[in-house]
């Protein structure tokens, strides 16, 4: 899958809605994160969904391969933050062939917001993800 970019309302929305995950408004599940630009070195900061699901911490890239993706993938670390607490995190990413239940959980956890970028519907049964698994960026969260 393409990098769906988002439209300038999206990236607006995106900024304020950054700003009060990083004072700490939102839900449990809603982090700013940050990460190092692979190219440029810069900090560059979008709001995300956390998904706990058996016991371990996933981000997953619901518009595909994402610049936070491609910088998560080449740097291995990201910094997750939340009322102004940021938590400095690896991340590995997942095989093809063991995303499909993380972003069927991931799905049906976030639907509201993210259905949108997803050819599957909240709900489908695991094996409806195989399809396009490829398509979406998926890193377990782990401690530094």
């Amino acid at each position: 899958m393409k990098y769906e970019r988002p439209t300038v309302v999206e990236g607006l929305f995106n900024r304020v809605f950054g700003l009060l995950v990083r004072a700490g408004i939102g839900l449990r599940h809603n982090v700013l994160l940050q990460v190092r630009g692979r190219k440029s070195g810069r900090i560059y900061s979008t709001p995300v969904n956390v998904l706990e699901h058996n016991g371990r911490r996933y981000l997953v890239a619901p518009r595909g391969d994402t610049q936070w993706s491609r910088n998560a993938l080449a740097g291995g670390e990201v910094t997750l933050v939340r009322a102004f607490r940021g938590e400095t995190v690896k991340v590995h990413p997942i095989a093809d062939a063991a995303k499909p239940e993380i972003l069927k959980a991931y799905l049906d956890a976030f639907a509201t917001t993210v259905q949108r970028y997803f050819s599957v519907r909240a709900g489908s049964p695991v094996d409806a993800f195989r399809a396009v698994a490829a398509d979406y960026p998926v890193f377990e969260i782990t401690r530094q």
